[in-house]
């Protein structure tokens, strides 16, 4: 009886992870409250989509529309106006260093450490619209562990499957008893998906909902709209190749 063992283990792990999704989806319900009415800026959309690197991403290519900072396709930052104009920009420049030059990935780095952004989160979460730090990554963690336990009971049933089987005991027969486990994971990312998806990290239910709605505010194709969609989709919505491109080689050496 070699399967019920695995059997038993295959529940605990399933059981596990499926409370810990449950327990996480909870506590962000309870969270949950009527986005305040609140227009977004450009840095605090940035923030709530994808954090302080983010931020720092969003910054650079602004001062680089502007001309007041030059991003190279090699991945080097070049300060052309030293005057930042708040204190988001100031950090990106004082990033940069004393020479006014630097590698791209080092900047961002430094600029999302910066006391200006790790205010700007603060007052997020004040406001109710960021994930307290304490609490980032709770259910996006929590949906990975299920997922990884969804496997972790596919690997035990298949382990069971090939241990040579007992008379009265088929081996589809073992093979449904561990389609419970599977099923119950399979449920509860179903039910994750309906009830708490998408699975941010930094932005509260509230804070997703402003951010919805500042995308379908956000038409034309000014400068704010273009902005608009680095803060919320990321480098990626960059159109400039050679910026694109600068972004690209952040991270090489």
């Amino acid at each position: 009886m070699f399967w019920v063992l695995l059997l038993l283990l295959a529940w605990a792990v399933a059981g596990t992870a499926c409370t810990r999704l449950c327990l996480a989806a909870v506590r962000s319900a309870a969270d949950d409250t009527d986005a305040p009415q609140h227009d977004l800026t450009l840095y605090e959309a940035a923030f709530l989509s994808g954090g302080p690197r983010r931020v720092a991403d969003l910054t650079m290519v602004s001062m680089a529309r502007q001309r007041r900072l030059l991003l190279a396709h090699t991945g080097w930052a070049t300060v052309v106006d030293p005057r930042g104009r708040d204190d988001i920009e100031r950090s990106v420049i004082g990033a940069i260093g004393p020479e006014g030059q630097s590698r791209i990935a080092p900047v961002r780095a430094r600029a999302a450490s910066a006391d200006a952004v790790g205010d700007l989160g603060e007052r997020l979460v004040d406001a109710g619209l960021a994930v307290p730090a304490d609490a980032r990554t709770t259910v996006a963690s929590g949906v990975r562990q299920v997922r990884l336990a969804a496997l972790a009971v596919l690997a035990l049933g298949a382990i069971a499957l090939l241990v040579p089987a007992r008379p009265d005991m088929p081996r589809g027969l073992v093979a449904l008893w561990f389609a419970l486990p599977l099923a119950l994971t399979l449920s509860c990312l179903a039910i994750a998906r309906v009830e708490v998806h998408p699975y941010s990290r930094w932005a509260s239910p509230a804070g997703q909902r402003l951010l919805g709605t500042l995308a379908r505010r956000a038409g034309g194709g000014d400068d704010r709209t273009y902005l608009t969609s680095v803060a919320v989709r990321g480098v990626r919505a960059i159109g400039e190749p050679d910026l694109r491109a600068a972004f690209t080689h952040r991270d090489q050496p």
